[in-house]
């Protein structure tokens, strides 16, 4: 077997199980633990994973989200939920910001409901599919590419969105705890905080098992946000956390009507 056949399967099982064990994955593809901690090696300088100690995974951490090519095949039921839910703050005429993620690409396909609209984003998934899409003014923001987040960062970024002003803006976060929202990358943080400065309105979008999780770096108050939207209610205490904080949790069901 070829190693990048052998780092496919390992990231599939990863998706499926979230986590991997060094001495399964030897045993499994009849290779040498060594050889395993290479293409664990290669695979966590991608950026695709984290390892641990005696394997890998692919649960965030302080200082790891894991890749755009993982995020977008997990939970898809909540993404759905929330992407719904948000969509009706969004009126046809509107200039909307949606930022990177695999939350937010789902949520910027659904836009396409509430045409005519004007979308601002660094989201490259968003960008592949609505362009030339009738009804939609779409302004792409420039600056670095990553693959890792499948979006453009960085001072190019950031300065496109100083001169831009949009009615509402969507913005995703990987961990919330104590009335703060939080990301792992600095490049993310400055551009989701030039997205907030750039908006009259601001709606963060956080799956509720990121709630009660910090990262490395502080990216933003609750209370910046009008509306804070998660897909199904996290424990008693949280909530009566963002009761005092006077922070009002939207819970976007999951659940089918019919």
């Amino acid at each position: 077997m070829r190693r990048e056949e052998r780092q496919q399967l390992i990231v599939n099982l990863l998706v499926e199980n979230k986590t991997v064990d060094l001495d399964d994955l030897a045993d499994r593809f009849t290779v040498s633990k060594m050889t395993i901690h290479r293409d664990l090696d290669d695979l966590e300088q991608a950026g695709v994973l984290r390892k641990v100690r005696g394997g890998a995974t692919i649960d965030a951490g302080t200082q790891f989200e894991s890749d755009f090519r993982i995020r977008e095949r997990q939970g898809n039921e909540a993404k759905l939920a929330m992407a719904e839910t948000a969509l009706e703050l969004v009126e046809p005429g509107m200039t909307v910001m949606v930022n990177d993620g695999s939350m937010a690409a789902v949520l910027g396909e659904m836009l396409l409901q509430k045409r005519p609209l004007t979308l601002i984003t660094n989201n490259a998934a968003i960008m592949e599919r609505l362009k030339g899409e009738t009804g939609i003014t779409l302004i792409a923001l420039g600056g670095i590419y990553s693959a890792k987040f499948n979006a453009y960062l960085g001072v190019v970024t950031e300065e496109a969105l100083s001169r831009l002003r949009a009615d509402i803006a969507f913005i995703s976060t990987p961990a919330v705890s104590g009335g703060l929202a939080y990301h792992m990358d600095d490049n993310v943080v400055r551009a989701k905080r030039a997205m907030i400065a750039s908006s009259t309105r601001t709606c963060l979008l956080v799956n509720h098992q990121r709630i009660g999780h910090t990262a490395l770096h502080v990216m933003a108050d609750l209370a910046d946000f009008d509306t804070v939207i998660t897909d199904s209610a996290p424990d008693a205490a949280v909530l009566e956390e963002f009761e005092q904080a006077g922070i009002t949790l939207t819970i976007a069901s999951t659940q089918d009507p019919t």
